[in-house]
């Protein structure tokens, strides 16, 4: 047997055939989420190319040659270290699954890998537009073939839909690591719900929503449902180590702490990255009424994390015995100010965010029933069929979350609602490019070209493999 290396696809070649452990390869799968918990890769394209996060440069902080700011000023080029490591991530994984599936797994497990590999071809197409696919039959001689965008739907609708009936069905937990029925649902309702994106023939649009589609978003919701999953009363448990009623799938390595690190002060506790912040105008999208804004300490007054809120944090921050903090490098309150310059930021700039706490962070969640719920809300907004109104439920979810009633919901409220509940959890680009407003300009973010809807190819993967061909724009 040999080992070579292509696209930074590790292959093992023994006669054209693939024999491995399917029980040690799954929970390798499994343990590969860790990396989509990092600030960077796929978390960053999700996040730092929209209207809900600033990657402030302060002085010779966060510069990075630039791989922050061009994310959020959408000028990337298919040199970006990112674009590439999102796509070896993403494609390893993929190819990894192929692997469990080749290697005689039992039904159950099979079912797992199918899911696995639906999950991480998501991306890649939400991304790229274009999934490259290698059978493990194939040696490093053989150009993966590709899949054009909507032969990847497809294909992932296919690979979820074969490995429904032998997923176990499993409800609400802290620790919901595992393929189950209802992430398989929740991963459909989500291709459905853009499947006019993923089936358009010009990908920035404009897109067509079918009645048809929207009824499959709701009846997939209504499973998830239907395995006992609904709304936390209590926002800012769902990111904490207790059983919430909204966790479907979360991460079982890695965790959440680089979502605290990222954004927190070097003279909070803990000593955070000073980097990441929200951006104003979509702060000011809250009420103050509303409990995902601003949530209370769980520590008690001097006792460690007690100076660390929940939500946004704005404003003179504290130390954990109550007492004001001083920001050691320029001696002055530290007080986190809306207003934030992309680059040449003050060490105080930027509300910063906190929805994991770091004294009781709960596993990184990766699909959330809040999500579906509101899923479900859209897909009625849209035309589909359903017993309730899309108002209804965008207000019965904003009572629960102690913000007043609105009057009509129409496609701008909808982003905006879906935004209040998500912030931060990397669905807002996505979100964006099917409300057309990825294209939009907002804080520090004038470029409106259409085809930035995709991420190019990297152009390590073009130069490796000539079925990939560049995207339009790059």
């Amino acid at each position: 047997m040999n080992t070579e290396e292509k696209d930074s696809v590790v292959i093992n070649t023994a006669g054209g055939k693939f024999e491995g452990d399917p029980t040690s390869l799954l929970s390798s799968v499994y343990a590969d989420l860790g990396a989509l918990t990092d600030q960077a890769n796929v978390y960053a394209l999700y996040e730092q190319t929209t209207d809900e996060m600033l990657p402030p440069t302060r002085g010779v902080d966060w510069g990075d040659n630039g791989v922050w700011r061009t994310l959020h000023q959408h000028t990337w080029d298919p040199t970006h270290q990112q674009i590439l490591d999102s796509w070896n991530q993403l494609n390893q994984r993929a190819f990894k699954c192929n692997q469990i599936l080749a290697s005689n797994p039992s039904d159950a497990q099979a079912a797992e890998a199918k899911f696995m590999r639906a999950f991480f071809m998501f991306y890649v197409m939400d991304l790229y537009g274009q999934v490259p696919f290698r059978n493990v039959d194939e040696g490093v001689d053989v150009n993966p073939k590709v899949m054009t965008r909507s032969e990847a739907f497809d294909f992932i609708v296919n690979d979820l839909n074969e490995a429904l009936p032998n997923l176990s069905v499993r409800g609400p937990s802290a620790d919901n690591g595992k393929a189950s029925k209802a992430s398989a649902n929740f991963l459909l309702a989500k291709l459905y719900l853009n499947k006019a994106v993923y089936k358009s023939s010009v990908a920035e649009g404009p897109y067509t929503f079918d009645k048809a589609d929207m009824d499959k978003v709701i009846g997939y919701v209504d499973a998830i449902t239907a395995d006992g999953y609904s709304l936390e009363p209590q926002y800012f448990d769902n990111f904490r180590t207790i059983a919430s009623k909204e966790l479907i799938f979360t991460s079982p390595s890695g965790t959440a702490q680089n979502r605290i690190y990222m954004t927190l002060h070097y003279d909070q506790n803990p000593s955070g990255w000073n980097g990441f912040t929200t951006v104003a105008d979509f702060y000011a999208k809250f009420e103050d009424s509303d409990t995902r804004k601003h949530g209370e300490s769980i520590a008690p007054l001097g006792k460690n994390f007690y100076g660390i809120k929940r939500g946004f944090l704005i404003g003179q921050q504290y130390k954990d015995d109550g007492t004001p903090l001083t920001d050691s490098r320029t001696q002055k309150p530290l007080v986190f100010t809306p207003d934030v310059p992309l680059s040449g930021a003050a060490t105080n700039k930027g509300i910063r965010v906190i929805k994991y706490h770091p004294a009781d962070q709960g596993k990184y969640i990766f699909f959330r029933y809040a999500d579906a719920y509101l899923m479900k809300a859209e897909a009625i907004m849209r035309g589909g069929s359903s017993g309730q109104t899309a108002l209804q439920l965008v207000n019965n979810l904003r009572a629960v979350r102690g913000a007043s009633a609105l009057g009509t919901v129409d496609a701008t409220a909808m982003l905006d609602e879906r935004g209040r509940e998500l912030y931060w959890e990397g669905v807002r680009r996505t979100d964006q490019i099917r409300f057309g407003t990825f294209t939009s300009t907002w804080a520090e973010k004038t470029v409106t070209e259409p085809f930035r809807v995709l991420f190019p190819i990297p152009q390590q993967a073009l130069d490796s493999n000539p079925n990939l061909a560049p995207n339009p724009g790059y």
